[in-house]
């Protein structure tokens, strides 16, 4: 049997491979999806002060930050018995959706769309943003990063600094807005939206206009058939900042729902023997390994579960948007992971628009920015839907708010099986009698990339007095070895 190793992967947070193995006949035999490097925050985190967890959660990666920084701190809220200022969250959720659009920009135009643009089977060292600038000229790329930068200035006034942000404290923000930083705040908002319209357009001429493109946009070769996970708000709309999580079968059934450490009824983890990142699954339906299809356990996170979650955008361009995206498939759910990158960019748009909304607003000068603390409660959960999917910070205190147990489930961690099955599937379809080629491993590495993999945040060491979440653990040949409880 021949072994062949994508090692490492590109256009990605973090360091991964991807090993394949073929049989005699040179076809794929099995194809595994590794992650080779190891965080360990759920640990260090023991003994700190929950009030400093947001601003060191936001280490983890500098391309996340935004997105740990905030599902700490409503942690924290709850640790602390107290509800947000009207103000505050309003100030939050700005900062938050803000984000949104610089993060989901990076990855459309430096990992994702480098793909389609320059094209799957181009050298290289052309598939990255300079060779996507060159591909669309320089105009759209300085326009692209000009109005992205935007976001970051955003992201920097509300949150104190362009990378790390250090505005979070319990029970609201500690940034007050006057009223000329907020008619500020609206011209960067409305940067954001046409960015956010741009990009709709370079994505509709660049691949829904291209044959070739859309035939691996709704190609079986990427077809990955889940549950999904999302959080949605009252009216069933897709949301980020808060909501209600949904799980949905394969048929888009609701099977699931929950909030708050309920998480830890629904979804379970495994530990494989290949791997640093653990494997989660429907508690519920039980291990059934890593399968697609009717009665899998596995479930999908991030824009592509959220579309398949929820029935529609909270804002008028993006549901546009996206009832264009609904009625080009056949059916929903969209099982189609190439998809991930068109639901991305209409994400984007949203956001972009929320952004504007939430400038408009002029209580955002209010300067009751923070609530009177309650008495600590010794325990919360903080879940929003980042970027690439659902994330949940749960943590224990003492009395004196010191955390004692961290646990963290991060959005690669959930698509850690249908990542697996992705690149398999992919190498499967690609690798024909033993003819590899740099374009067919490219291939096969665009099975991951609609993921938008960040490896640094979901790669986290499990201790021994951890929040009780069981953990089935295998032994090298596969077979259940324990189960892990109350670890």
């Amino acid at each position: 049997m021949k072994k062949i190793e994508i090692n490492p992967i590109t256009r990605l947070e973090g360091h991964g491979k991807i090993a394949i193995f073929l049989n005699d006949d040179g076809n794929v035999d099995e194809a595994f999806f590794q992650v080779v490097e190891l965080r360990g925050y759920e640990n260090f985190l023991q003994g700190m002060p929950i009030e400093e967890v947001p601003r060191t959660v936001s280490t983890i990666c500098g391309v996340c930050r935004g997105v740990h920084f905030t599902s700490a701190m409503k942690a924290s809220d709850q640790i602390y018995g107290v509800e947000p200022t009207p103000v505050a969250k309003k100030l939050r959720e700005l900062f938050f959706n803000a984000h949104y659009v610089e993060d989901h920009a990076v990855v459309l135009y430096a990992l994702g769309l480098p793909d389609f643009v320059v094209g799957p089977e181009a050298p290289a060292a052309e598939r990255n943003l300079v060779g996507l600038v060159k591909a669309v000229g320089a105009e759209i790329g300085r326009d692209v990063l000009t109005k992205r930068a935007s976001a970051v200035k955003i992201f920097e006034m509300l949150g104190g600094k362009p990378i790390h942000p250090v505005a979070a404290v319990p029970g609201g923000w500690s940034k007050k807005i006057t009223e000329a930083e907020r008619q500020q705040l609206i011209a960067w908002s409305k940067d954001l939206v046409e960015l956010g319209k741009l990009t709709i357009n370079v994505f509709d001429k660049i691949v829904l206009q291209n044959p070739k493109y859309m035939e691996l946009v709704t190609g079986d070769m990427y077809k990955v058939t889940t549950n999904y996970m999302g959080t949605v708000n009252e009216k069933g709309q897709i949301a980020y900042y808060d909501g209600i999580q949904k799980v949905v079968d394969p048929k888009g059934k609701e099977i699931a729902s929950f909030t708050g450490k309920e998480y830890l009824d629904v979804i379970s983890e495994r530990v494989v023997p290949w791997s640093y990142l653990k494997v989660p699954y429907l508690k519920q339906m039980g291990w059934k390994g890593i399968v697609e299809g009717a009665g899998t356990s596995l479930y999908s996170v991030g824009p592509l579960a959220r579309f398949n979650v929820g029935n529609g955008m909270d804002t008028p361009l993006a549901q546009e948007a996206y009832e264009q995206f609904m009625d080009t498939f056949a059916s929903r759910p969209v099982h189609y992971v190439q998809a991930y990158h068109w639901a991305r960019a209409i994400e984007l748009l949203n956001a972009a628009e929320k952004c504007f909304q939430l400038a408009q607003d002029p209580e955002l000068t209010d300067p009751n920015t923070r609530a009177e603390l309650g008495k600590v409660t010794g325990e919360g959960v903080g879940i929003t839907e980042a970027p690439r999917g659902t994330l949940i910070h749960h943590y224990k205190t003492d009395d004196k708010g010191i955390v004692t147990n961290a646990n963290l489930i991060v959005a690669t961690t959930h698509n850690k099986g249908p990542i697996n099955i992705a690149v398999r599937k992919a190498a499967k379809h690609f690798i024909k009698d033993g003819k590899v080629d740099d374009g067919i491993l490219n291939y096969i590495e665009m099975g991951f990339r609609p993921y938008d993999l960040c490896l640094a945040c979901a790669t986290h060491a499990v201790g021994q007095a951890q929040t009780p979440l069981s953990i089935d653990v295998f032994d090298s040949q596969g077979a259940l070895h324990k189960t892990l409880n109350n670890f």
